[in-house]
């Protein structure tokens, strides 16, 4: 086991363990199955590339395809962002906000793709992740998170004293409570003590926080849009993989197999021994020095014995395994037919056709960013309520608007489509050079001009 993978395990173990202490002092009970818990923890194991069917004796690695998956609908759920806030001076503190975690939407949209279910929430400075083994979720209102505990760890400037903070957001008769219960300890894989606050790197917060007026929790949640299988009730997603995980098992296999193959594809040659040592003897040496791809044998007899051995690959028909495996994880994880393949694709000739080939994709991608959207929204809630109450910008309204780029757009399919409209004469030859050739207004108009052609007059003289 590697040093990487204990750690996990002891972080794991340690979550754990504050879980159970966060229901005991908080006297709450989880609203998640023991189920869906188990099925996530599998995920992670196989995100983070150590998943349950790695085993190096047998030769079978991981391609770890599951983070793949994650990335592409991050990338392509996040392709051009846009994200403004306007109304007020409140809207400019929101943007400045906006543009601080600009960078890390794409990687708490992969999270979110991972784990199934990630809650960002601001924390006075910035904005704070937790991915589901790192909270409790309590109670839910429709299908909304609506009461939650946060697990908190961290280390003092020595990082040699670990601090956990349990933070417990609930509403009590339509006010908004917070309470924070800190424990620290002398080691990692110890729960430690309860202390107060003060005496933490949290000091400065209120052990108990009361806020009228809030309308929804102090916080975003992000899950994935598929309905959950495993729990009806609950309101945590799956990992986008989560049904596709035997076949991400016969994807490594079948990946571990063939580079096995591949490996041991170098060519033997069976060598009597007698010949070297007969040209060696010629030569007056014992005898000669081979490439390592020569073994030497025993022939039959007095005869010498030669044999070449070029092994044949089966790379061809394990390709296409391969890719039928790859096909039917994307088809599972959301994607169209034939997304994930080795080779490329062929026959998308127009922007429709790929838009049509793609659908499903898109249909993804769309529904993923409306969750994004979703939990971004409740994320500037609560940075505004946190703003409010500690005065951090003016009171003021705001509006939100997101812009996403078009995950089919071609640029050559864009540049022929505007090339018909100058040939159809619906739009101006110089607005196409400005757009799509770089140029000018006033260079292009000039270069337009330039090239129309000179018109001999009625009488074959030319126009002055």
């Amino acid at each position: 086991m590697s040093i990487i993978s204990t750690i996990r395990k002891w972080v794991s173990a340690m979550l754990e363990v504050f879980k159970g202490k966060a229901t005991e002092q908080f006297r709450v009970a989880p609203i998640t199955s023991n189920e869906v818990e188990n099925l996530i923890e599998i995920c992670e194991q196989v995100y983070t590339g150590e998943p349950p069917w790695l085993n190096p004796s047998d030769g079978i690695g991981t391609v770890n395809f599951s983070k793949t998956i994650c990335e592409e609908i991050a990338r392509l759920a996040t392709l051009a962002i846009g994200i403004q806030v306007e109304g007020s001076a409140k809207a400019n503190y929101l943007q400045d906000m906006v543009d601080g975690m600009y960078f890390q939407l794409r990687h708490w949209v992969e999270y979110g793709c991972a784990y199934g279910t990630i809650i960002l929430k601001p924390n006075g400075t910035d904005i704070d992740m937790y991915t589901p083994n790192q909270f409790i979720v309590t109670e839910k209102k429709g299908d909304k998170v609506w009461g939650v505990v946060f697990i908190n760890r961290t280390t003092d400037e020595t990082g040699k004293k670990y601090f956990t903070r349990l933070e417990y957001h609930r509403f009590v008769d339509d006010v908004y409570q917070i309470s924070n219960i800190c424990y620290v300890a002398d080691r990692a894989d110890d729960e430690g003590r309860q202390v107060p606050i003060e005496s933490t790197p949290w000091e400065g917060m209120e052990p108990e926080t009361a806020i009228e007026g809030l309308e929804q929790p102090l916080f975003g949640v992000f899950r994935t849009p598929s309905a959950n299988n495993v729990d009806l009730d609950g309101v945590i997603g799956l990992p986008v993989f989560a049904q596709a995980l035997v076949e991400l098992q016969d994807l490594d296999i079948a990946y571990s197999r063939n580079a096995t193959e591949i490996s041991n594809s170098k060519k033997i040659v069976l060598l009597d021994d007698r010949l070297t040592m007969q040209a060696g003897a010629k030569l007056g040496t014992k005898g000669l020095d081979m490439p390592d791809y020569v073994k030497n044998v025993f022939g039959d007899g007095v005869n010498t014995f030669y044999q070449e051995i070029n092994p044949t690959l089966n790379t061809e028909v394990r390709q296409r395994g391969i890719d039928a495996l790859l096909s039917q994880i994307g088809f599972k994880c959301g994607f169209s037919n034939g997304y994930f393949v080795l080779n490329e694709k062929t026959g998308m000739i127009t922007a429709t056709q790929v838009e049509s080939d793609d659908r499903r994709t898109i249909q993804t991608i769309k529904d993923i960013r409306d969750k994004l959207e979703d939990c971004l929204n409740g994320l500037l809630y609560a940075v505004s309520a946190y703003a409010d109450l500690y005065g951090l910008a003016p009171a003021g309204e705001y509006e939100i608007n997101y812009s996403f780029s078009d995950i089919t757009y071609s640029y050559e399919f864009d540049k022929t489509t505007w090339w018909g409209y100058v040939t159809a004469g619906k739009i101006p030859a110089w607005y196409y050079f400005v757009k799509f050739e770089g140029l000018t207004e006033e260079d292009a108009k000039a270069l337009v001009e330039e090239a129309k052609p000179e018109l001999p007059s009625l009488f074959g003289f030319k126009e002055e």
